[in-house]
């Protein structure tokens, strides 16, 4: 039976990559993949999955008012399995219709993001998926310090802590770092 599944983790725990690998693990066993991620994440290209440590491959980009139902439905029918990166960029809509693929299609569904912002609320992807996924695991990255790192700290141009702004800013290392909510608290109560 096909599941919906929600992986989730803070910056730079290595969520793409586990994507990529899962990809290469049902394509391996000769499964058709559809790899989808939001058209609003443009970082590598328009198309392109990248993780950290190199691995990457081509996507489909889907922009937020695109039924990913009917994507799948009347495009790429014959995938074996669907499997999207920065999952949290999705509407709570859409990840209704991944849903959707799981309940009508007997297809399983990987979503592979981050469940907070740089202020610690949920995306509203994120949100939904803890809300309706039949599988939820968390993809464990480390602080500085050593402690279980679950946020995801933005950083200005001199290496601040931000605690204000939109809730997307796209950006890798230079704009963000992994932290445990102690050494969060603490910086930001040094800057104030």
């Amino acid at each position: 039976m096909a599941k919906l599944y929600f992986k989730f983790g803070a910056m730079g725990c290595s969520k793409t990559a586990q994507a990529l690998i899962t990809k290469f693990n049902y394509e391996e066993r000769n499964m058709k993949v559809l790899l989808l991620k939001p058209a609003l994440d443009t970082r590598d290209g328009a198309t392109v999955v990248k993780s950290r440590i190199g691995l990457m491959q081509d996507a489909i980009a889907v922009k937020e008012d695109e039924d990913l139902y009917s994507l799948y439905e009347n495009k790429y029918a014959d995938a074996d399995v669907v499997i999207v990166d920065e999952c949290q960029f999705l509407t709570p809509g859409q990840v209704d219709e991944l849903a959707d693929i799981v309940m009508k299609k007997n297809i399983p569904v990987l979503c592979f993001g981050l469940s907070t912002d740089f202020t610690t609320h949920l995306f509203p992807g994120s949100k939904r998926l803890f809300e309706i996924a039949e599988s939820i695991s968390e993809i464990k990255s480390v602080c500085t310090c050593g402690a279980k790192a679950t946020v995801n700290a933005r950083l200005d141009e001199n290496g601040k802590i931000v605690t204000e702004g939109s809730q997307v800013l796209l950006g890798g290392n230079d704009r963000y770092v992994a932290m445990c909510r102690r050494c969060w608290l603490k910086y930001r109560a040094e800057q104030a």
